[in-house]
């Protein structure tokens, strides 16, 4: 057996605008099935694949609020610092700087239109 990928699933108040805020912002290509039974748009970059779903709720909760802690996302990238400063440039919300963490990452995070906390990072390996 070999698993070969994962996507995040988002539900979200607008299909569309999450869209366009992850298109414009952060770079992904979207991919709209608006027209299907269970409508959806998936994002779209490198590796990676953010579902956008529908939601039922015009509030989103993300992680930290509805379990006290943790990020909605884990994104992993060998080139942070470049990433950080484009994002900042594009007004995009960081929370958290590139730093190491205590569990050696070397990471940032940002949070989405919906509220929602992604983290860009690494493991650092010991020297």
């Amino acid at each position: 057996m070999s698993i070969i990928g994962l996507s995040c699933i988002f539900p979200v108040p607008d299909i569309k605008e999450t869209a366009n805020f992850y298109v414009t912002k952060l770079g992904f290509k979207a991919v709209e099935y608006l027209e299907c039974e269970d409508p959806h748009t998936c994002l779209c970059l490198d590796e990676v694949e953010i579902i956008l779903l529908q939601a039922n709720t015009k509030k989103i909760v993300p992680n930290r609020e509805l379990y006290g802690y943790g990020y909605d996302a884990y994104l992993y990238t060998n080139h942070q610092e470049n990433l950080e400063k484009e994002f900042i440039s594009k007004e995009i919300k960081i929370v958290r700087h590139l730093n190491i963490t205590n569990y050696q990452n070397n990471e940032f995070v940002i949070e989405d239109m919906d509220g929602r906390w992604l983290a860009f990072g690494l493991k650092q390996l010991p020297k």
